[in-house]
């Protein structure tokens, strides 16, 4: 690893902690109901909102009606989603005169952008309109992540309320997350991107000149459409000289700014934010890594301020930072170190120049192997997806470490809200072991924890790990799976676990090399995007009921710390502890053994 390469790393979590309270506490500020600097705006639109949908702002709902607030409203834009797709042929706003989505792949879409988990099986500039970028997934990707903030808020509401049946209104908690939270900081980035050269436009696609026409060889073809063979059985091709270029135009800025802020990541064109009209300089790129983890880092000290005690909320984020910082080193070793294969060509000038820039294949120039390594970790450590380089072009230990970011659990940071929840089983986890050790009844900011909240943690936590599993055994075992591979062996076997990592965790990247687009693929993984996302929302927010119906117990000398270093190692522990339990052997058959066969073990 170089100097420069770790100061950047450095620097960009600096900037993230710095911001961390200030953002954290305002929207402690927004969810109890407290006047904030943007009230005077945003109050009176908040309030026609409520009389427009016929609302009672101060009227709470038991969890169980809270859950099927949830589910319902989700359902909806579900829906919509998918028929906006398969109307989009006769809907305004497509210049380019895009067809309605096939349907496995509109459905498939519409789960994606319903749980945000916003995997994408299809090329966004040759597929859907501007009309289906905007009305119909732009939308998911506010309302999505406010769903997720607003089932974190009525957890913490949980453990701060004494002998309660009500854990809030879902209707309130997500309009306060979309119109304080999400639209502010999606406008201020949308104009910072676009001052960087990011589109925004109604636009038709441009057609341009190359300043170097390029020669290309394509194959030759009968009338049929079948390809000619030469004399030796190969595929016959001509020369054809490219002279032109289609550029995508679109209404693309507004969509990069809360795909990033929201943890959604589906990308505005095929390659995300590799496309120079989506990232097209440092800046923007810092930009929109830093808005990745912005939201999940703050929800942290959200959670303290809260529950009334902020060391807790910082114990959390700690052990959050901890995991992260090593593990987005990792890559960056990894990557900068190369490939050792290199060294068989006898070729002094490749050995050098593999051993001095590192593997930049599958990687932009101008961001370079470190901030591709950053974007790689936060983008597996939050459940946003988007990508600024290639990871099925990464060394295999490069690709291991966000694949297992993903199978975490989607923790280390997470989703905006669906993270810290996430992590917040975890400590409940933690707790009840801490407990076990000492012979006491688990407790935990207050609460006792007992056989149901902890029942219903174990089923967040291990229902993500079967999703992943039994979907990469089915997908490996039959044509239907392993037609859609690319590379033979060990990295064919991390393509599909990292697609089924990635919709089983709500991520939505792609390692790359597996041709997803297909009726298996699409519907595998969008039945595993719908468990994961919404099957442990129901058990989240039933801890929830279960803990504000509880009154809180007195500290006293047998009480676990939970805001000290001890237990931020505990948490720290059984986190990593699971994931490796649970995903070592399926990594060994992959990343772990492609890595032996690359340096000459296997």
């Amino acid at each position: 690893m170089n100097i420069s390469g770790v100061m950047q790393i450095v620097i960009f979590a600096i900037v993230l902690t710095a911001l961390v309270k200030p953002l954290g506490g305002f929207m402690a500020r927004i969810y109890q109901g407290e006047r904030t600097w943007l009230t005077p705006v945003l109050g009176p639109v908040e309030r026609g909102i409520y009389r427009l949908c016929g609302i009672d702002a101060n009227a709470e709902s038991t969890w169980k009606r809270y859950a099927l607030a949830v589910l319902l409203f989700n359902f909806i834009g579900f829906l919509a989603v998918y028929v906006i797709q398969l109307a989009q042929g006769v809907l305004p706003l497509n210049p380019q005169g895009f067809a309605g989505v096939e349907a496995k792949s509109a459905f498939n879409t519409a789960v994606s952008f319903a749980s945000n988990t916003n995997w994408q099986g299809y090329g966004g500039e040759s597929t859907m309109s501007y009309f289906t970028q905007m009305l119909a997934l732009n939308v998911q990707n506010f309302v999505s992540a406010a769903s997720g903030m607003a089932v974190l808020v009525a957890l913490i509401r949980g453990f701060a309320r004494r002998q309660a049946q009500q854990i809030g209104n879902f209707t309130v908690d997500m309009t306060r997350s979309t119109l304080y939270v999400l639209l502010p900081l999606s406008l201020i980035l949308a104009l910072v991107l676009v001052s960087q050269g990011v589109v925004q436009n109604f636009s038709a696609y441009q057609t341009v000149d190359l300043v170097e026409p390029v020669t290309i060889q394509t194959p030759v073809q009968d009338a049929s459409g079948r390809p000619i063979l030469d004399a030796a059985g190969n595929a016959a091709t001509q020369a054809q000289q490219i002279t032109q270029q289609t550029i995508p135009m679109g209404p693309a800025a507004s969509q990069v700014a809360i795909k990033q802020l929201g943890t959604n990541g589906g990308g505005f064109f095929n390659v995300n934010s590799a496309h120079p009209l989506e990232n097209p300089t440092p800046l923007t790129n810092f930009l929109e890594v830093l808005a990745i983890l912005l939201i999940p880092a703050a929800l942290c000290y959200t959670f303290g301020r809260m529950v009334k005690d902020t060391r807790q909320g910082w114990a959390v984020y700690a052990a959050m930072m901890i995991i992260f910082l090593p593990l987005t080193f990792g890559v960056f070793n990894a990557e900068q170190a190369g490939n050792p294969r290199f060294e068989t060509l006898g070729v002094d000038q490749v050995s050098s120049v593999a051993h001095s820039g590192g593997n930049m294949e599958g990687k932009e120039v101008r961001f370079g192997i470190a901030n591709s390594a950053l974007w790689a970790s936060a983008t597996t450590a939050a459940s946003n997806g988007s990508v600024n380089s290639m990871h099925d072009s990464y060394t295999p230990l490069g690709g291991l470490v966000p694949m297992w970011l993903m199978q975490l659990g989607e923790v280390v940071f997470g989703g905006t809200g669906s993270g810290l929840y996430g992590m917040l089983m975890f400590a409940i986890v933690a707790v009840f072991i801490a407990g076990l050790m000492v012979g006491r009844t688990p407790e935990y900011l207050g609460k006792k924890i007992e056989a149901y909240e902890v029942k219903m943690a174990s089923i967040v936590l291990l229902v993500p790990c079967v999703v992943v599993l039994v979907g990469t055994a089915i997908a490996s075992a039959i044509p239907a799976g392993t037609g859609s591979v690319a590379n033979p062996g060990a990295h064919g076997f991390s393509e599909i676990l990292y697609a089924f990592s990635s919709a089983g965790n709500n991520n939505g990247s792609a390692f790359g090399g597996l041709s997803a687009n297909t009726p298996f693929y699409n519907i595998a993984l969008g039945v595993a995007m719908w468990i994961s996302r919404f099957w442990l929302m129901i058990p989240v927010l039933a801890i929830a009921g279960s803990l504000a119906a509880k009154r809180n117990v007195a500290i006293t000398a047998g009480t676990l710390p939970t805001h000290t270093p001890l237990f931020i190692a505990m948490l720290i522990g059984v986190v990593l502890m699971i994931g490796a339990l649970t995903f070592l052997p399926s990594l060994a058959l992959g990343p772990i053994v492609e890595h032996l066969q690359m340096i000459g073990k296997g």
